[in-house]
């Protein structure tokens, strides 16, 4: 925001409270109500004016409270802003962040993991970084970029996991996975909390040699890391926190399956959360993720 001074941040008690989560707590000291301004509980008035903003010349970060509220929004933001540059090659140069997932005993209408709702959206990219210096990278690569990004931030993540950042401002590319760790046996392709998960099955289980991918983005999806993790391992697992059916793992599978069939020594298999709302209830909660069935899914595909 120092480096832009077109840059407005805009959100459901962002400036004086700093937000639900904190991520924008000081920033109204730094840069005043004219730039980090509180909006009512309008999501579309919120994200319409994040549009008007950028016809302008400005760019603009909305929050979304919680990623679930986005259903309100929806029709900016997948025939609005999305579509805007094909009908008139006009930048929707708008950032929507997405406190996203469960874990945290929220229930139905806080916790849901709906990125794939918009990765079947041309014109939108979408991101989901699973580390500190990723979220940073990848944020400024949004704000930059003119294209509208999905920004998820998994709300679980916000204070259980720590790592080094750079001080410097830089970027992640956008549409660029990451090798967390290389393996031979299986490859896990995963995302967001999902590469937390992996890393400590992989831990935990150091007689198995997996291999790590975390996507970070899923639109567009890195397609060259994904053929590697099939062709160096014959074996995937596609990991996510979303539902099972209709999910991007669905998409990631089908596309193994049509490009990489003669290298593959098993079925690529899913491990998602169950088709259900939600739970409330911890433990129900516990079974409804996917992490519950990740060592049932990695057995099978080792014994497969």
């Amino acid at each position: 925001m120092t480096e832009q001074q077109n840059l407005v941040v805009m959100g459901q008690d962002i400036a004086e409270y700093g937000g639900a989560f904190k991520v924008t707590e000081g920033l109204l000291d730094l840069f005043g109500k004219e730039r980090i301004r509180n909006t009512p509980i309008c999501e579309s008035v919120v994200v319409g004016a994040a549009l008007g903003l950028s016809l302008e010349g400005y760019k603009s970060v909305v929050e979304m409270q919680f990623a679930d509220f986005a259903t309100v929004a929806f029709n900016q933001i997948v025939n609005n802003l999305a579509k805007i540059y094909y009908r008139w090659e006009q930048a929707a140069n708008v950032v929507i962040r997405m406190p996203t997932g469960g874990g945290v005993g929220a229930g139905p209408f806080h916790s849901q993991s709906n990125e794939a709702w918009f990765t079947h959206v041309p014109g939108l990219k979408i991101v989901y970084p699973s580390t500190p210096a990723d979220a940073k990278g990848l944020l400024i690569a949004a704000i930059n970029d003119p294209n509208p990004v999905l920004f998820f931030e998994h709300k679980a993540l916000y204070r259980s996991i720590t790592g080094p950042v750079p001080e410097e401002s830089f970027e992640v590319p956008i549409g660029k996975g990451r090798w967390v760790q290389k393996g031979d046996d299986i490859a896990i392709i995963t995302y967001g909390m999902g590469v937390i998960w992996a890393e400590e099955y992989a831990a935990s289980h150091p007689e198995i040699s997996l291999a790590i991918l975390d996507l970070r983005t899923l639109l567009p999806l890195d397609y060259e890391a994904i053929k590697e993790a099939a062709e160096r391992t014959g074996k995937v697992l596609v990991l996510h926190e979303d539902t099972l059916t209709g999910g991007i793992g669905a998409e990631i599978a089908a596309w193994i399956g049509e490009h990489c069939f003669n290298r593959l020594d098993a079925p690529v298999m899913r491990c998602a959360s169950l088709d259900t709302p939600v739970p409330f209830n911890k433990e129900l909660e516990a079974n409804f993720m996917a992490h519950s069935r990740l060592e049932e899914c990695i057995n099978n595909l080792l014994n497969f």
